[in-house]
């Protein structure tokens, strides 16, 4: 049993150390705050990349106002349990409560599904960790909304919330939604998670915090880059599989094979000293 422990220890800080030298670079965790706003999509947002933090700071879909610079900023990581509930005041009623609940469930375990933190939905909205609603305009936090901006959170900690812009369009099955201008829920609800569990935005154009989303685009899976950043916070769900966020080119550049080969060496040196 004791050298099975260390087996996994050894292990799990060799996969750490691989994965920290190949995807450090891609790696957003905390940065200048006028970088932790996310653009609607127009011509600026797909060039991106390259633009300057004054202009970056002009048209944005996602804006993480609540920002500790430079430092890991985290839930208490004692608890590993938050709950969160749903405004019973401040909602949309073109989706069925019952369809916006479960999209926020499953934004929610999508992450828990990649670190120890568990998220539960709770009807008490005055006492949750977490809280969730759609707001027009000025809405009494500090970050009055207008019609480039989706939807905003702040966290971790006291007072954490999501706000989705009421004046726009969510949808929550495109199959059967007619307007070309809605934005998938569970996609921006993942986005704005991460910034609850203390992301800021990632370089990685394919992460849940890349800062654009673009109307009728559902992207609900999270990549090694979010996987990675969120397990620097808070580790990792013991049962995380790496194929669950690895993308096909991803698998294809050999990066899983690479892995594989370097526990292998990892398992012959561990035995070796046995």
């Amino acid at each position: 049993m004791h050298y099975q422990q260390s087996f996994s220890f050894y292990v799990s800080v060799f996969f750490l150390l691989f994965i920290t030298s190949v995807s450090a670079r891609n790696t957003v965790l905390y940065e200048n705050p006028n970088k932790n706003i996310t653009t609607l999509p127009d011509q600026v947002t797909l060039k991106r990349r390259g633009v300057d933090e004054n202009h970056a700071q002009k048209s944005h879909i996602t804006k993480h106002f609540s920002y500790i610079n430079g430092r890991r900023h985290t839930w208490d990581r004692s608890t590993l349990m938050l709950n969160y509930a749903l405004s019973p005041n401040h909602t949309i009623d073109y989706i069925k409560a019952s369809e916006i609940h479960a999209a926020l469930h499953s934004a929610f375990s999508v992450w828990s599904s990649v670190i120890r933190v568990n998220f539960t939905e709770t009807q008490n909205y005055e006492q949750a960790n977490i809280t969730i609603g759609f707001y027009y305009g000025d809405h009494g936090d500090g970050s009055p909304f207008d019609n480039t901006v989706i939807a905003h959170a702040n966290g971790p900690g006291r007072g954490a919330h999501i706000h989705f812009n009421a004046a726009l369009i969510f949808a929550v099955d495109f199959s059967s939604e007619k307007s070309d201008m809605a934005y998938d829920l569970e996609s921006i609800a993942l986005h704005e998670i991460g910034h609850v569990l203390g992301l800021s935005h990632s370089s990685v154009p394919e992460s849940i915090m890349w800062p654009t989303q673009s109307p009728g685009t559902v992207n609900v899976k999270l990549t090694l880059d979010d996987a990675y950043g969120a397990q620097l916070l808070y580790g990792s769900n013991p049962d995380f599989k790496l194929d669950s966020v690895m993308s096909p080119a991803t698998k294809s550049s050999g990066l899983g094979e690479i892995i594989t080969i370097c526990v292998l060496l990892v398992v012959a040196a561990l035995f070796s000293c046995l």
